[in-house]
């Protein structure tokens, strides 16, 4: 048997133990075929690797190759995506670190291929994460139609609404009329996606919209300023890309027209990258609460890094503990009088702490999805004082009768119930207040979860605490 055929024999059976294999119960399909594009790099089945490829979506490539560890493997598994409108996919569904590295060492004119039939707005934000000199010289090796309008997009910082709109939109003058209007719309091949016909005045300023249906349903002649909607939803160039994603979900919008301050028409965002915009910010807060970035949960950062970033988060719990210490200490007389005292202690510091954190929580979740505005704050508050009040009766009841029943001490029960009450009260009332500020003042109110709300409670539901035993410590004898 010849060299070649023996290798292609080899890789016919490695393919057929591979598509024997099943994923255990419980286990996701995504697990299997990731680890079955890595043991075909490891084995270097080139042919099967690219017959696998061949089958997979652009989306789950870019999510094979975010997972894979070696900046090698990914280029090898990139460089396999057969055609290079495929690849160009690929490379607008993969994330910034990997974008950087498929891209490190590929010439600029390969990259200008792989850029030209993407939306302006792909191409723009590929661009933006390459080196300055590197994405200049592709932008002079593209269209000239098509690098000025990447190059408009770049000026525009990319948190905001001119940095992730797209400039293929579909617009009209206000005097076309419904058929013309038609005929155009058929021939209109480089608009992303027509959701809505914009219409324009003479100075390209933004005047109106209408649906497709409308267009449909209305004699030919009629001009489209007579049938558009003429109340238009449209967000500024530097409005931040969050606010946009608020207003394309409070509307029920498929997407929506980015103005200039004069009201001239420059983009769209489509509803694919407002959900894009979502996860991005979602994600972002949640890891601001742990103190930590994407790269941690992507296995991206190096363990230094990541010490660094979540140190300061630990450090501010640190203090706190130190601080409740310190507040022990202070009370140890009274805790030398009662040592039954130090039996709810723990109770009292981990009750207080979640009950500010699911606050706070709900409070930052409120605020970023505009469910909660500033102007709620007063309602806000007393109603999870109220909640506060009501876990705070139920559960310190039950720490009254568990304080009798364990000590033979009603007193002692009725002061762990009180204080857990007065501790819940303090805390949901801190968890409310304090997102609420750091937002009034334009701190990211991401930052006042986590460490900051627990560390704060359990402090004062300790000192509360203490300071209600000290006080009653003649009936508690």
């Amino acid at each position: 048997m010849q060299p070649i055929e023996r290798t292609r024999q080899s890789e016919k059976d490695l393919l057929k133990d591979l598509s024997r294999e099943s994923p255990e119960k419980g286990q996701p399909k995504f697990d299997l075929v990731l680890a079955s594009f890595q043991r075909l790099l490891r084995r270097g089945a080139i042919t099967n690797l690219g017959k696998m490829l061949g089958r997979m979506h652009p989306a789950d490539i870019a999510k094979v190759i975010a997972h894979l560890s070696a900046p090698k493997d990914k280029r090898t598994v990139y460089e396999l995506v057969r055609g290079e409108t495929a690849r160009g996919q690929v490379l607008s569904e993969l994330d910034a670190d990997s974008i950087q590295q498929v891209l490190a060492d590929m010439a600029a004119s390969d990259v200008a291929v792989l850029l030209k039939d993407l939306p302006t707005d792909d191409s723009a934000y590929i661009l933006g994460l390459l080196p300055e000199e590197q994405a200049k010289e592709i932008l002079t090796l593209l269209k000239s139609e098509d690098s000025t309008e990447i190059a408009d997009l770049l000026r525009y910082p990319k948190d905001t609404a001119g940095g992730i709109m797209t400039t293929e939109f579909f617009s009209l003058p206000e005097d076309t009329t419904a058929q013309e209007a038609i005929r155009r719309l058929q021939q209109a091949t480089d608009a992303e996606m027509v959701f809505y016909i914009y219409v324009t005045d003479k100075e390209e300023r933004l005047v109106g919209v209408l649906s497709l249906r409308q267009l449909l349903t209305v004699p030919p002649a009629t001009p489209l300023k007579n049938i558009m909607t003429a109340d238009v939803m449209s967000v500024m160039v530097d409005m931040d890309q969050e606010e946009v994603a608020r207003q394309v979900a409070r509307y029920n919008l498929l997407a929506i027209p980015v103005v200039e301050k004069d009201n001239t028409l420059v983009g769209i965002i489509t509803v694919d990258d407002v959900v894009d915009v979502i996860r991005e910010e979602a994600t972002e807060d949640m890891l601001k609460m742990a103190g930590a970035i994407e790269g941690d949960v992507l296995l991206k950062t190096s363990s230094l890094d990541a010490a660094r970033r979540r140190l300061p988060w630990l450090f501010t719990n640190l203090i706190g503990s130190l601080v409740s210490g310190a507040v022990l200490w202070f009370f140890r007389y009274t805790i030398q009088e009662v040592v039954a005292i130090v039996s709810f202690i723990p109770v009292i510091a981990a009750m207080g702490g979640n009950v500010g954190l699911q606050s706070s929580t709900l409070i930052i979740r409120g605020l970023a999805t505009g469910g909660i505005e500033l102007a709620d704050f007063w309602k806000v508050f007393f109603r999870e004082v109220r909640i506060g009040l009501l876990l705070g009766l139920a559960c310190g009841v039950l720490l009254t009768a568990t304080g009798w029943l364990w000590h033979g001490r009603p007193f002692l029960g009725m002061v762990v119930g009180a204080s857990l009450m007065i501790a819940f009260l303090v805390s949901t009332s801190m968890a409310t207040i304090m997102p609420v500020v750091l937002k009034r003042i334009g701190v990211d109110p991401a930052v006042a979860a986590g460490p900051f709300v627990t560390t704060a409670n359990d402090i004062t539901g300790i000192t509360i605490y203490l300071a209600l035993a000290t006080t009653l410590i003649e009936h508690l004898k």
